[in-house]
């Protein structure tokens, strides 16, 4: 990676300690990315002062407390905090209505968890930084005309 670039800030969220931990060793496998694991919404509102990148937010908490917040309203409360902060939606809904209500909370994209999903996270977030510095370029580019 070019000195100049930064790793990308990624924050994890998710109930699942499990699946957590194999998305976090996907990404540390397959990208130079500095990871930041929680487990509730709550702790991911907490450390947003880190100022991430991009966020995976598990849709669903099935926490046993059920004043836990759920991922929309940690995307809400997210998006509160700072707009420019990517959220991707990662669940196990395969629900067009869930999907539908995700993008209208904001999120940048919405996942099914399945055994394809860490590859389309990875080609999202490609995706979205490629975007973001040809957005650059262009901005330069602009700027000197």
């Amino acid at each position: 990676m070019n000195q100049m670039q930064h790793k990308i800030k990624l924050f994890l969220v998710d109930d699942d300690v499990v699946f957590l931990r194999l998305l976090e060793i996907q990404f540390l496998d397959h990208g130079d990315f500095e990871i930041e694991t929680y487990t509730t919404g709550e702790l991911c509102i907490e450390n947003l002062s880190h100022k991430p990148d991009v966020i995976i937010l598990d849709y669903l908490f099935d926490h046993l407390n059920m004043i836990t917040m759920n991922g929309i309203e940690t995307l809400d409360r997210i998006k509160e905090y700072d707009p420019a902060i990517e959220v991707i939606i990662l669940s196990e809904q395969d629900k067009i209505e869930v999907a539908i209500e995700c993008m209208h909370h904001a999120a940048y994209d919405y996942v099914v968890k399945s055994e394809t999903a860490f590859i389309r996270l990875q080609k999202i977030i490609t995706s979205l930084y490629e975007n973001k510095i040809l957005r650059k370029q262009l901005t330069w580019y602009m700027d000197r005309m």
